[in-house]
């Protein structure tokens, strides 16, 4: 592997899963993968054994195939009774396939998926907020908490992670802040691209950028404050489930719906208002705990009725699923088509890359689709406009640019290069078509 430190540690966790692993096949049986991908599972020892073979250097077709559409559900973590992490296990079968290419292409493939990321980060923030909110989310190493509050008398207890694509639903963000402000919690904000966790140089099979990246993000984290809260799930997996454990690392970090589920008899005296929606929940279970917490979350809001919802619970994220276009496009009808039956006003998701996806959704079905956190904001009276999802239901790329011009104007945009995010980044990305006949 070509990142000393980065490759060492991931050769040695290789190790030690071929000597535990006993190809038993019981994360085969768990896994909600396969069977979408057309994959024979009659055998599942044979097809664990195959992940082993594919580690030990060798080839294993059906494999390499259930590797490749892996989704991170987690169902398979507590299945293994001999130690194994397989999401793990697998992402580094993942990893021997794209190590096969030049270490050009790896760096060049790399840099390409960061850079359309950058970019589109870059813009989609800019077409919503102006620039002292987006100073709120500005990196400032010198300076212990949140930047827009200044210098603290006091050290930070958390440090509110954004990852980078959390940033192209902003409002999702400010609410976590918002939230964080309301309990008192003293944060420090950091992320963005300058603060990435490296999962597209992993990816890629670049792991020399890939490990600078990662260990200098953690090295900054660490130091911030004696906790890091992260918000996105890949993130989470990425930096506190791949990279620090291959470092030797006891970095802390944990997701901040459960660090809110934690404080809930604090929270509770500020949901003060009620909200009178029925509510039913997309769910996604790769990060253990936050379905549960979620949930917690929401039926601690008075006046909300919550619904559990029929629906298959896989992957960790929406876009986890994109290995398979037509299995996500069923898992997104069929969860639409609960929400209706169950009679629901409110669909509410967890996470930015859903949010994307499902909110413009709002058009064609008798329910509105909004971040679970907009239904805490209601409830403290504190709640934040959601402009993606209102520049994205209007579908239509030339009105999004005449309703974002001030926005365009004062954050130093083209108009030429916020088209092409708007049409690639913003419109395109919906897996289920809409009924609505699109203007773009």
């Amino acid at each position: 592997m070509d990142a000393p430190a980065l490759g060492l540690g991931l050769q040695s966790r290789i190790t030690e899963i071929l000597d535990r692993c006993t190809s038993c096949g019981a994360c085969v049986e768990v896994c909600p993968m396969p069977g979408p991908a057309g994959l024979d599972t009659g055998d599942p020892r044979a097809l664990a054994g195959g992940v082993l073979t594919i580690l030990r250097g060798g080839a294993h077709g059906d494999a390499a195939r259930w590797a490749a559409v892996c989704s991170g559900s987690g169902h398979c973590i507590p299945a293994c009774a001999y130690g194994v992490n397989p999401r793990f296990m697998l992402a580094m079968a993942r990893l021997a396939g794209t190590a096969r290419a030049e270490p050009q292409a790896r760096r060049k493939t790399g840099f390409a998926a960061f850079g359309a990321m950058t970019a589109g980060v870059r813009v989609l923030s800019r077409l919503q907020l102006p620039p002292d909110l987006l100073a709120r989310f500005r990196p400032d190493d010198d300076t212990p908490g949140d930047p827009a509050q200044g210098p603290q008398a006091e050290p930070p207890d958390v440090v509110f992670y954004t990852g980078c694509n959390l940033m192209k639903t902003p409002h999702i963000a400010l609410l976590c802040l918002d939230i964080m402000d309301a309990l008192g919690v003293r944060y420090r904000v950091m992320g963005g691209p300058s603060h990435c966790c490296g999962v597209l140089q992993f990816r890629a099979g670049d792991l020399a950028t890939a490990e600078r990246i990662s260990f200098r993000t953690i090295d900054r984290l660490a130091k911030a404050a004696p906790r890091a809260l992260s918000w996105c799930p890949t993130c989470q997996i990425q930096l506190g489930e791949t990279i620090a454990p291959s470092r030797n690392d006891q970095f802390d970090m944990s997701p901040f719906v459960r660090f809110l589920a934690e404080r809930l008899e604090t929270l509770k005296p500020l949901l003060i208002h009620k909200v009178s929606k029925r509510v039913g929940l997309h769910e996604h279970p790769g990060v253990a705990g936050i379905t549960e917490a979620a949930q917690t979350i929401l039926r601690a809001i008075p006046g909300l009725d919550f619904v559990e919802l029929e629906q298959t619970r896989v992957g960790y994220m929406c876009n986890s699923l994109n290995a398979l276009p037509a299995y996500k496009r069923d898992l997104h009808r069929h969860q639409l088509e609960a929400a209706k039956a169950a009679g629901v006003t409110t669909l509410a998701g967890i996470y930015h890359t859903c949010h994307r996806e499902l909110c413009s959704h709002e058009l064609d079905w008798p329910f509105e689709v909004v971040n679970f956190l907009e239904l805490v904001g209601e409830s403290m009276g504190s709640g934040r406009p959601d402009l993606f999802k209102r520049l994205k239901m209007m579908q239509d790329v030339d009105a999004i640019l005449v309703d974002s011009a001030a926005m365009l104007d004062v954050n130093h945009l083209s108009i030429e290069e916020a088209r092409g995010i708007i049409l690639d980044q913003m419109l395109a990305e919906q897996s289920l078509p809409l009924q609505t006949a699109s203007g773009t």
